[in-house]
């Protein structure tokens, strides 16, 4: 626009640009400034490092790759071989025969802890009945022998005993349907090779102790007593020169 009166005049855009537009600097005037400045601050500042330390990661995932991978482990197992399995549990039962007899009952026992199924344990079990590897009738009439001879048993120990090693009612009542009617005189010899040692008690704690000893063994009431009483006596009387004697308090 060319002035018609040689005057400067200001052109109309750049004084309406002036009037509206504002101050690039930040006024007093502008109360959102300050605030727009410490959001601008915050996103500029760098985020927090993460914490890479070992064993602050999270547990579950990793234990859940863990338990997956244990998983697919014992999916991937083998079967085992079932004859593999009875071989196994024969040749321990076999080292078990060797160490001392064994009765049907412990028999099975030593294949149930090879994980044999009940249909191999009875096959095995009948092929060493057939070998004469197990029979409990035999293994009842040792275990009477053992019994009375080193251990001074009477019947009702003996019933005990072979009952604890699985053998069953009909064999026990065999081996002890061979025995003598004896046990008084078994109670007797018994209680004679500990009535010496019992000298220097009085008759009373000698003859409580001795029957202790004999029913321990088996030995019913009136057998213990009589056999105590009588093998005190003889021990006693056997020894005069030794100023000590058994007095019968009755």
């Amino acid at each position: 626009m060319i002035p018609l009166f040689g005057g400067k005049v200001a052109s109309a855009s750049s004084s309406s640009a002036g009037a509206d537009v504002a101050p690039s600097g930040p006024t007093e005037t502008d109360p959102a400034r300050p605030a727009l400045s410490r959001i601008e601050s915050s996103e500029s500042e760098p985020a927090e490092p993460v914490d890479r330390t070992p064993g602050r990661e999270k547990a579950p995932p990793r234990l859940r790759g863990m338990r997956s991978s244990a998983e697919q482990s014992g999916e991937q197992e083998p079967e085992r071989d079932p004859d593999e399995i009875r071989r196994v549990g024969e040749e321990s039962l076999v080292r078990k025969l060797r160490a001392r007899s064994l009765s049907i009952s412990e028999a099975r026992q030593v294949l149930r802890g090879h994980d044999l199924d009940r249909s191999q344990i009875d096959d095995v079990i009948d092929d060493f009945c057939r070998r004469g590897y197990l029979d409990d009738a035999i293994l009842a009439e040792q275990l009477v022998i053992s019994g009375i001879e080193r251990k001074g048993q009477g019947r009702v120990a003996l019933s005990r005993a072979l009952a604890q090693r699985g053998i069953p009612r009909d064999a026990i009542d065999a081996a002890l349907g061979d025995l003598p009617d004896d046990d008084a005189e078994r109670a007797l010899e018994f209680a004679r090779t500990k009535a010496r040692s019992m000298a220097r008690l009085d008759f009373e704690t000698a003859l409580r102790r001795l029957m202790g000893q004999l029913a321990r063994r088996g030995y019913g009431g009136s057998v213990a007593m009589s056999a105590a009483r009588t093998a005190l006596t003889e021990a006693s009387l056997g020894k005069p020169s030794s100023g000590v004697r058994f007095v019968d308090s009755e």
